[in-house]
């Protein structure tokens, strides 16, 4: 969570770029993230040559002693930010415009890769030399910052507070999920490291980035001393789609920063004919479009066999299941209304999720995650592709709070759940025994087909009503008297202390 100086000295920046004239959030976040990349590129080269002299390695800086842009030959440490932030306001901007853009556009080997493909396309938007100085100066502030902070997150948090900006502005129908809500759901499904892992609506990958994250941080050795597994990490595993090129401009840049070097970021319509993608991946992570329109002539016909909707969170569960191996797994947030809605189609795709495959648990979540821009109510679908059934106790959690406050302030408060979710779905074993008055409980598939495969928690959920005894008639009647004598009393003492 951002806040105080830093989160201040966010919101500069972002009064430069207005006041410089760009306004559009989703130009703005775009500018931050290419000088954001630009600012990390150095600090990762000069972390890679000090590693390199200490263990004695030989290493070629990506800022060689000449660079070659276009048709000239250039000095190669020009291009570092640490050089660069120092020159006249004028001269920035030119070796900026002139130099730097082109070589980052160019500068990953791979032309299929995500990088290449969207930042083929990618503008240098900054208006003016002094605008360039000031959003330059006002970055150096923010990394001194997050240097002096010095917590895991930090990076990740300030990017994600530049994220919001998108939601906050009520563009393109756009809302991100929050980040302690993608943790929570990557820390409940604990990938391994060789999972293949997709959101087919990635946006700015924050899933992706979330996995990529665990893994490092749970699984290191594992993945980074095994050649194989390294490789896999880097170029394999991490699949997002999206529609919108500047998302996945985003998207891309933001797995990079975070260390992937090669995600497969892709434009694609996931819900159309287009999307080929069949028994592929093991691990889904998804908070999909609930709204927004839908061209229902592109839809694919192998899902509208399954479930036959223009409901786009039906249609992404529907393509949840078809894109997933036998034993793949899926978490997912759904609008509330997939989990009790009466219609055909809503009916149809519980009961293929309980019959056909595995449901393992429905988290309720206040409608307060999402403020300040939604205020929908939703849950986390957790279920594995069998194709054969397996859907035995379903374990529901009653959750009522995530660390913020459910108004639009969303500020920080002690009630949170999100551990002790992670904790017992860790843990279902000892679930059994919980009763429906609990916070979290498990419901019988027979349940749950009685109930027209109703997934809503308080379907199930049992309140526990405490009985209040109160006195009999006699003896309120006979309190009610004794208090008017006292009151009859009190007031005659009074009269005759005033002389009435």
């Amino acid at each position: 969570m951002i806040t105080g100086e830093l989160k201040n000295k966010i919101d500069g920046l972002w009064d430069i770029f207005a006041a410089g004239g760009l306004v559009n959030p989703l130009e703005v976040i775009e500018q931050i993230t290419y000088l954001m990349f630009i600012h990390d590129l150095d600090d990762s080269d000069n972390r890679r040559a000090k590693e390199s002299a200490m263990l004695g390695l030989p290493y070629e800086s990506i800022f060689a002693e000449e660079v070659k842009i276009g048709e000239r030959t250039i000095d190669g440490t020009q291009l570092k930010w640490s050089v660069f932030h120092d020159f006249p306001a004028d001269r920035m901007y030119s070796v900026m415009q002139e130099w730097v853009f082109p070589f980052i556009k160019t500068l990953h080997s791979d032309k299929n890769s995500a990088y290449s493909k969207y930042m083929d396309d990618a503008i240098f938007k900054l208006p003016t030399p002094l605008v360039l100085s000031k959003v330059v100066d006002s970055l150096d502030e923010i990394y001194k910052i997050m240097n002096e902070i010095q917590t895991a997150d930090v990076r990740g948090d300030v990017y994600e507070y530049l994220l919001s900006k998108i939601a906050q502005s009520g563009l393109n129908g756009q809302f991100r999920t929050p980040r302690h809500i993608i943790r929570m759901m990557v820390e409940m499904m604990d990938p391994s490291s060789d999972e293949v892992i997709c959101d087919p609506a990635c946006g700015t990958s924050g899933f992706l980035v979330a996995a990529g994250e665990y893994l490092k941080e749970q699984k290191k050795e594992e993945i980074f001393f095994d050649k194989q597994k390294k490789e896999h990490y880097m170029n394999h595993m991490f699949h997002g789609y999206d529609m919108d090129r500047t998302m996945l401009r985003i998207g891309a840049m933001n797995m990079m920063t975070h260390g992937i070097d090669n995600p497969f970021i892709e434009y694609r319509d996931s819900l159309s004919d287009q999307n080929p993608d069949k028994d592929k991946y093991t691990l889904v992570l998804a908070n999909p479009p609930f709204k927004g329109s839908l061209d229902a002539e592109s839809v694919s016909g192998d899902l509208l066999k399954v479930c036959k909707t223009k409901k786009t969170e039906l249609l992404f569960l529907t393509l949840f299941l078809r894109i997933l191996k036998i034993g793949g797994r899926c978490a997912c947030i759904v609008p509330d209304g997939v989990l009790f809605g009466s219609s055909k189609a809503h009916k149809s795709i519980r009961k293929e999720i309980v019959e056909n495959q595995r449901l393992e648990a429905v988290i309720s979540m206040p409608s307060g995650v999402f403020k300040p821009y939604a205020g929908v109510s939703t849950a986390i679908l957790i279920f594995t592709k069998t194709e054969h059934g397996g859907t035995d106790n379903v374990w529901f959690y009653d959750m009522t709070a995530d660390g913020f406050s459910l108004d639009d302030k969303r500020t920080p408060i002690a009630d949170n759940d999100i551990q002790n979710i992670i904790e017992r779905f860790k843990h279902l074993d000892k679930e059994a025994e919980r009763k429906r008055t609990e916070k979290s409980f498990m419901v019988p598939k027979e349940d749950i087909v009685n109930n027209d495969y109703d997934l809503s928690i308080n379907k199930y959920k049992e309140v526990e009503y405490i009985p209040v005894e109160y006195p009999s008639t006699l003896e309120i009647m006979t309190n009610i008297h004794e208090l008017e004598m006292e009151i009859g009393k009190n007031l005659a003492e009074l009269e005759e202390l005033l002389g009435l």
